[in-house]
């Protein structure tokens, strides 16, 4: 995280953020106390919509350093942080004029968080491969980084997780290879930094030299490996996942939420981001539960016309032509002659079938990570994978009353217990629209 790679113009902050979408739709706080259930119902349906809205936007204009603005002291939007200005929607946002400083505010002081990061990896003059005649001068480093993190979050709850983020940053600044460079501070620390607890002398001298001692000349990058396939990764990791082992709760009915949920999230975040994003992802939501109710099968054509709406475009979009690339650059995935149908044949095993019973969850999670890693169009996959969750859902007379969890959070194609996480995810959700179902019919 160097941010002398990212141009950042302080002067011209104001203006930009109040030029970007979400600054002109910010939410209304509703005047009730902070303990009413109506207000963390807020909270979630609106206010952190926003906020996620505003930091993709922040995102796509200043690059992905930009969204620690978020992260606060204590209990705030994300647990531990540095910021001090911005602590979570029902305290945050208040006023627009008020909101839109404080994102202001908490975005510079970020980035001067990062700034001072940046000079004080750069106190001492390292070089890994003379680590061993440089111990002293690594351990000093590490034990002033821990003291600034201490300082700077106050020690809160879980302020130990940005202490690991700083140090890890810190060893691959000098070189080290950043997953062992995680490695290294995870052992140094053993677990033994504790929320809302400041370590003692003694605790931070012990972590500083075991870091410094741990650190050796041969633990730099590796040689780069050749480009990889991430979405022949991801079909491998696809066929070693027992789906049928997710757990499901056996009810098998249709649940009918009192609230849609995601209706209501695309009204909150994409409408937040650009009202006609919002729109056109509605419309295809309404197509996308008509599709399910007549019984389709799910395929690239059904979601090629779904995308029709999603991007607003003259024609459907095709199915692309070239690599596509996601995460940064951090995953590619290829292209072949057989990419669509196999794509198809993906899709096809969303439907129940007795030769193969899995669970609805497994299902719904596995045909939106499909169409995340196959990334048939050249925009707007996420939205594309998110409406084939709600399809497959659907087409069993599903749907949820929140979809949190489900939008905005990140999926490695190789990596199988993110593919389990979104099945839990889902599983959340539904238990959670059972139950406030239920709630609302007693």
């Amino acid at each position: 995280m160097d941010p002398a790679r990212h141009f950042f113009d302080r002067a011209s902050a104001p203006q930009v953020v109040r030029s970007l979408g979400p600054a002109r739709r910010v939410p209304s706080r509703p005047d009730i106390p902070a303990a009413d259930p109506a207000m963390s119902a807020w909270s979630w349906g609106e206010g952190q919509p926003w906020a996620d809205a505003m930091s993709q936007a922040l995102a796509e204009h200043y690059g992905r350093w930009s969204v620690g603005w978020r992260w606060a002291h204590d209990e705030g939007d994300f647990d531990g942080g540095p910021v001090g200005n911005w602590c979570c929607p029902s305290d945050s946002i208040t006023t627009p004029q008020e909101t839109i400083g404080r994102v202001v505010a908490a975005l510079c002081e970020w980035r001067e968080w990062l700034e001072s990061l940046a000079g004080w990896f750069d106190a001492y003059p390292l070089d890994l491969t003379e680590v061993k005649d440089q111990r002293i001068l690594w351990e000093r480093a590490a034990r002033n980084l821990i003291l600034q993190v201490t300082d700077r979050t106050g020690c809160g709850s879980a302020w130990h997780g940005h202490c690991r983020q700083v140090l890890t940053w810190f060893l691959s600044r000098w070189g080290v290879a950043p997953d062992l460079a995680q490695d290294l501070v995870d052992e140094a620390i053993g677990g033994r930094f504790a929320s809302w607890t400041g370590p003692d002398p003694e605790l931070v001298e012990d972590v500083a030299e075991r870091l410094a001692l741990s650190v050796q000349p041969g633990d730099g990058a590796r040689p780069a490996r050749p480009t990889l396939d991430h979405l022949e990764r991801w079909l491998t990791v696809r066929e070693s996942i027992a789906w049928q082992e997710v757990p499901e709760d056996g009810r098998g009915e249709p649940v009918v939420p009192a609230r849609d949920g995601a209706a209501e999230d695309i009204r909150a975040f994409d409408g937040a981001l650009d009202p006609a994003r919002a729109q056109g992802l509605l419309t295809a939501l309404e197509m996308v539960r008509a599709d399910a109710k007549r019984g389709s099968c799910l395929d690239f054509e059904l979601l090629q016309r779904w995308q029709h709406q999603v991007l607003g475009t003259q024609q459907p979009p095709t199915f692309r032509s070239l690599p596509a690339f996601a995460k940064g650059g951090r995953e590619r995935y290829g292209i072949g002659p057989d990419t669509r149908a196999r794509l198809d044949a993906c899709l096809a095993e969303s439907t129940r079938t007795a030769e193969r019973p899995l669970p609805l969850t497994a299902r719904a999670a596995r045909a939106s990570l499909d169409v995340c890693f196959f990334h048939p169009f050249d925009d707007g996959n996420a939205r594309s994978a998110f409406l084939a969750l709600v399809f497959v859902l659907a087409r069993e007379g599903v749907a949820l009353d929140g979809v949190s969890l489900l939008r905005r959070v990140t999926f490695q194609a190789d990596e199988p217990q993110d593919a389990l996480t979104l099945t839990r995810y889902i599983d959340i959700h539904l238990a959670e629209t059972r139950r406030n179902t239920a709630s609302l019919g007693s």
